[in-house]
């Protein structure tokens, strides 16, 4: 997949528009708790700012009501931390499309930076109104988007706006391009063996990745509450755990096909049970076929990450999308946390795909272990889908 690079595109001395994905965790007090993404866009602001460009950053952040301004969602503190970044200052509109916003970028010279408030604060952003992108669009003369954890999006500043620039005025900036660049050599050129440890809570989330993937990997190894619904297409009793009994049929038919290709198919062979879903709850570790009546599985047991740690030891090329169990609780992250130093010990391409698996590496401290970190969970999900990203996809050449 080959796409408009910031590198081929004329910026010097032009107004570009650089599509971000600031939407950071924050604590109570309003401070930054993870900058991972802030961090990531440095590259491409600098570069032009080195490009003596006007540049005007623009993001989304929160929640918050669409079309009302909300002061813990603005976008403050995000200008503070890539002010202390770029050693620059960073002007912050009051608005989005707004009569500030519109003044300041007018007035924008070349080597300053400006900030727009956070893009959800206009009801259009994830409608993708032709007006608000139209709006976008005339405040600049090149457009550049750097934002992949939204590029699955079609909204105003992702989509939209790109129809307003021709291919000479519009370009991937540097963390999307290694973002697609690093997700398309995983799916069609990885080295082997390859496999790809899948978790999270439903299949639902995961089935058209796993189709995806199966014809591309050499082993996959299945974890969390998806997990049992696999268990379950084998005629085992799962209590009360988590499972899509909609889903049982497909989970069958991914077995077998992955019997058919020759993949190997890993699934639990014990998990940590418990009583009901609670940090208090009482626990017990049992088989995986084994789960009591009444009893939930929330976590991989001891065996399990045995079996998949000899699993990964000749393996070239990991690929992990979703933890193995309720990593929020601690009594059940632990099965989540032991993979994850696994992976981190492997002498191998170790790619994490974003969300909450990003969360977890970063949380038990190994995420500068890892190979690569994507920025953007539902974004790169899709891509293990096969599916052409609408943010991507009119950046392609």
């Amino acid at each position: 997949m080959k796409l408009l690079s910031i590198k081929e595109c004329d910026v010097f001395q032009k107004k570009v528009f650089i599509r971000c994905d600031f939407n950071v965790p924050m604590d109570d007090f309003g401070n930054i708790t993870d900058d991972r993404r802030i961090r990531s866009a440095v590259s491409t602001i600098k570069y032009c700012l080195d490009q003596e460009c006007a540049i005007i950053l623009a993001s989304h952040f929160g929640r918050p009501k669409a079309g009302v301004f909300s002061p813990e969602d603005s976008l403050s503190p995000v200008a503070r931390r890539l002010h202390q970044l770029l050693k620059v200052d960073v002007a912050l509109a009051s608005d989005v499309i707004g009569e500030d916003a519109k003044a300041r970028a007018s007035k924008l010279a070349c080597g300053e930076v400006l900030l727009l408030e956070n893009l959800r604060f206009e009801a259009g952003e994830t409608k993708n109104d032709p007006e608000l992108s139209a709006s976008l669009a005339a405040l600049a003369e090149v457009y550049i988007n750097d934002a992949f954890g939204v590029s699955h999006r079609s909204h105003a500043s992702v989509a939209g706006i790109t129809e307003h620039f021709d291919n000479a005025h519009k370009a991937a900036g540097f963390l999307l391009l290694k973002e697609i660049e690093f997700f398309d050599t995983l799916l069609e050129r990885p080295v082997r063996p390859f496999a790809a440890i899948v978790g999270g809570s439903k299949v639902s989330g995961k089935l058209e990745a796993l189709v995806n993937l199966l014809p591309r990997v050499d082993k996959i190894l299945i974890g969390g509450g998806m997990a049992f619904t696999f268990l379950k297409a084998l005629g085992y009793n799962i209590g009360n755990s988590l499972v899509e009994d909609d889903l049982i049929d497909e989970a069958g038919k991914i077995m077998l096909e992955a019997k058919r290709l020759g993949v190997k198919f890993y699934l639990p062979v014990d998990v940590l049970a418990a009583e009901k879903f609670s940090a208090d709850s009482h626990v017990r570790m049992v088989s995986a076929q084994e789960i009591p009546d009444g009893w939930m599985g929330l976590d991989i047991g001891h065996a399990t990450v045995e079996l998949y740690r000899v699993v990964l030891e000749d393996v070239q090329t990991v690929l992990w999308n979703g933890p193995m169990g309720v990593f929020e609780i601690e009594k059940f992250a632990k099965g989540s946390n032991r993979i994850a130093h696994i992976v981190a010990e492997m002498n191998a391409t170790t790619v994490v795909g974003g969300g909450d698996t990003a969360d977890l590496v970063q949380r038990v401290g190994v995420d500068e272990e890892m190979s690569f970190i994507s920025t953007g969970g539902g974004a790169s999900l899709e891509l293990l889908e096969g599916k052409v990203l609408p943010g991507v996809k009119p950046l392609m050449k």
